[in-house]
């Protein structure tokens, strides 16, 4: 088996019965596992609602580590709409020729680096690096900023070996409150600073509503960018001709970038609460009680994606939902997307080939399923294009 590969945990639940139940901290979760009743479900909002408690969504639940809300994630429409429409065109500026100039030359130091190392630990001394710099980007702050966010690791709500940790939780708490404060006296550019000025329906933004969409983006887009690219350079090194492909047919970059994300869904899934009782896949779910919109596998349904557990560069039909569906789809994919862009299309125009030396899958325990998400630690040989 190649070490890039991550195999379907859902396949025998999805084809018997399109759910599966789990616990998660005293909290069951019915999960939903086929790409129609996902993106049904994703839909419809009334019924399956995001506004709970603070951190009841994510699985596994956050509500023991914070109370503030992530916005515009944890609202329902119509709050959710105001909130959305006020950050949407700041996560559109990656579609923008500047955003990709600044971004570009991030990018391009992290690979020159890692082919003058010729060895690099991917996960913490590339991929992290990266994606906490290419951040100051989308926030519109120095890249010194970045120092502190690398020393934050690969998630700022979990440690190896703690899926929840509420020291870290407190230390994101922390740095926002310090940033607003000094914003609020010295404003400038930056995100922080536009919401802090900013409306929603006529109403100025309070200093919560404010760090909750700057909770949201520091926590929504670390881990599943780092293991997006960490999981790219894994799969590139074990399929050469991959490499060889993306240079060659430089058209078939985008392609490329929702197939990986489709393949290795680095989030593997996100929780709704029912509003009522009803029903998924002939299963009932009761009212309060969490369902999961299992996004990794749906993008192995069978019904839906042709050889959906191999990787098909040049996949023409691809509705994955590696970015979520539905009202909530995630405000940081045109940014992700750009990183993948401009990341792929260098490495592969400097790079030869590369070699995973050794490295430490990441598996996540979904009750008694194990899924492999990326990760904890790779060692791979960057070999330089004559």
């Amino acid at each position: 088996m190649k070490k890039s590969t991550i195999s379907d945990p859902f396949e025998d639940a999805r084809n018997q019965t399109g759910y599966r139940d789990m616990d998660d901290q005293d909290d069951s979760v019915s999960m939903i596992l086929r790409h129609k009743d996902v993106r049904k479900s994703a839909h419809d909002w009334k019924t399956f609602q995001s506004g709970a408690k603070p951190g009841r969504i994510v699985v596994p639940s956050e509500v023991h580590i914070r109370t503030l809300r992530q916005i515009p994630f944890e609202l329902d429409p119509p709050e959710h709409t105001g909130f959305r429409n006020l950050v949407e065109p700041w996560f559109k500026r990656p579609l923008e020729k500047e955003y990709q100039a600044k971004l570009k030359p991030i990018i391009e130091s992290e690979i020159d680096q890692a082919i003058a190392k010729g060895t690099v630990e991917v996960v913490h001394d590339f991929s992290l690096p990266l994606q906490s710099r290419a951040l100051t980007v989308l926030l519109n702050m120095p890249e010194e900023e970045a120092e502190l966010w690398i020393g934050w690791g690969t998630h700022v709500f979990r440690s190896e070996g703690d899926p929840l940790d509420s020291d870290k939780a407190s230390g994101l708490a922390e740095y926002l409150d310090m940033k607003v404060e000094e914003l609020k006296k010295n404003p400038g550019e930056d995100l922080f600073s536009v919401l802090l000025g900013s409306e929603v329906d006529g109403k100025k933004l309070t200093d919560d509503e404010v760090k909750g969409v700057l909770m949201l983006t520091f926590a929504g887009g670390r881990d599943t960018v780092i293991n997006t690219l960490t999981n790219t350079i894994a799969y590139l090194a074990d399929h050469p001709e991959s490499i060889e492909k993306l240079r060659n047919e430089p058209e078939t970059i985008e392609m490329a970038i929702e197939e990986l994300v489709r393949y290795f869904s680095p989030l593997t899934h996100m929780g709704r609460v029912a509003t009522a009782d009803t029903t998924v896949c002939e299963h009932a779910i009761k009212k309060d009680t969490r369902a999961s919109l299992c996004w990794a596998s749906a993008n192995r349904d069978e019904k839906v994606f042709e050889r959906p557990n191999e990787v098909i560069l040049d996949r023409k039909m691809n509705p994955h939902v590696g970015f979520g569906f539905g009202a909530h789809n995630c405000l940081g994919a045109t940014h992700a997307r750009t990183i993948m862009k401009i990341f792929i299309g260098l490495l592969v125009e400097k790079i030869q080939s590369m070699e995973i030396l050794d490295c430490e899958d990441n598996i996540e325990n979904l009750d008694g399923l194990e899924r492999k998400v990326g990760f904890h630690k790779i060692h791979v040989k960057f070999n330089q294009r004559k």
